[in-house]
């Protein structure tokens, strides 16, 4: 796992403090003095530390301090707080052909349109996006239902058919489950 990364923008008292005491922190600082210094490959996961003065749009991942003077240990807890929220958000967001789906929330989302799900359509996404290629309903109703094959039931194909519908009326996609002779994929 990388470190995590933090830049201090525009405040270089703040910078100073830091790193005197870097050594008791469990992320990197870095002294950011413009934006074209930004490398995401090099800092891969990362927050940008700024005062409301150096505010930068466009960045998501960025703390603003908005009230000086304020103690060390309070900037660390935020520091840390921040990087936990990103790395929880970044553990539960994966992108399936073009979409961003939420794990945490069950939300699926393309072009600032969201769909919520449910966490049985989440789970039939995630198996099937997973899996690679296609999957046979006897297949889908053992591995995500957990059923018996003996069992005669349309579950599969009615939670199929219904998330199928939800996708193609919010994002006017017919493609994002396909049926397959052998099965449904992505």
């Amino acid at each position: 796992m990388s470190k995590h990364s933090v830049l201090i923008y525009n405040i270089p008292i703040l910078f100073d403090i830091f790193n005197e005491i870097k050594e008791n922190f469990d992320f990197e600082i870095h002294n950011l003095k413009n934006l074209e210094n930004i490398n995401k490959d090099k800092f891969y996961n990362f927050i940008v530390l700024t005062d409301e003065k150096n505010s930068i749009k466009g960045i998501k991942n960025h703390l603003i301090i908005d009230k000086f003077p304020i103690r060390i240990k309070q900037i660390v807890e935020k520091i840390n707080l921040t990087l936990l929220k990103q790395n929880f958000s970044s553990q539960s967001e994966i992108i399936i052909k073009g979409y961003n789906l939420n794990l945490n929330s069950r939300e699926i989302s393309k072009n600032n349109i969201y769909l919520s799900l449910t966490e049985r359509e989440t789970e039939i996404i995630m198996y099937l996006y997973n899996m690679k290629k296609p999957q046979s309903i006897n297949t889908l109703q053992r591995e995500v239902w957990g059923h018996n094959l003996d069992l005669e039931t349309h579950t599969v194909e009615t939670h199929i058919y219904r998330l199928r519908k939800k996708v193609a009326e919010k994002f006017k996609d017919e493609d994002f489950i396909v049926s397959f002779e052998d099965g449904y994929g992505l």
